[in-house]
């Protein structure tokens, strides 16, 4: 029912959409599906989504129609693009040059080619000194460089995503941050904002907008809303 919904918003608020995996529940229903979401701003409207979802309802699988209550949770992520572009400028980087250390006699080399560079950003410092040119060694510290900043970068994206999975709750009572109730009243409830909607089948239909703007004003502002 929350694959539905988020799909029929997507679909109505013109964001295309890909079943990237699916999975079935050995009884009945989905028991994992990862969606992808795409379009200008799609994450920044969903990232609100993330969290433990409760539903209410009598259920079509118990042939004695008793209510039954069940959770489900919805992680948001952006993607991530893995094909990080490492940009040096000169300006940002402290160049110097040194006598490299040898092993004494003929082979000490009696130039300053030995290079460390220092990325003034990032504090990241690398040398080289194995080659006898100045030119050469400074070519393989930019090589050196090049790969620290790409390693950073990328723990940099890994941390921004761990910044994200800290919303997802355990899937337990308490911990929904939406309630949506078919029986015995109809009713969907947001717990973050207190903001209710009667018209279930509506919200379950893709009509999520309400909720969305309800958190993200109350992100900017600390305050909460009720309809």
């Amino acid at each position: 029912m929350l694959l539905r919904m988020y799909l029929r918003w997507a679909d109505k608020n013109g964001y295309a959409t890909r079943i990237i995996d699916i999975s079935s529940d050995e009884e009945a229903g989905i028991k994992h599906a990862t969606v992808e979401i795409s379009g200008q701003w799609a994450f920044g409207l969903l990232k609100g989504e993330t969290g433990v979802h409760r539903l209410v309802r009598i259920s079509p699988f118990d042939a004695n129609k008793r209510r039954h209550t069940s959770f489900a949770s919805v992680m948001v992520t952006p993607e991530v693009d893995e094909n990080i572009d490492i940009v040096i400028d000169e300006k940002d980087l402290r160049i110097d040059t040194y006598r490299s250390s040898g092993h004494g006699g003929q082979h000490v080399n009696k130039t300053d080619s030995a290079v460390r560079i220092t990325h003034l950003p990032t504090g990241i410092v690398v040398q080289c000194q194995n080659e006898r040119s100045q030119h050469k060694n400074k070519a393989f510290a930019m090589k050196l460089l090049a790969s620290k900043l790409y390693e950073l970068e990328e723990t940099k994206q890994k941390e921004r995503l761990s910044e994200f999975t800290k919303g997802k709750k355990e899937i337990a009572w308490g911990s929904q941050i939406r309630s949506y109730v078919l029986q015995p009243y109809q009713m969907v409830k947001d717990h973050r904002t207190n903001l209710e909607v009667g018209n279930v089948d509506a919200v379950l239909d893709g009509d999520i907008a309400q909720f969305i703007d309800a958190f993200l004003m109350k992100q900017a502002t600390g305050g909460g809303a009720r309809a």
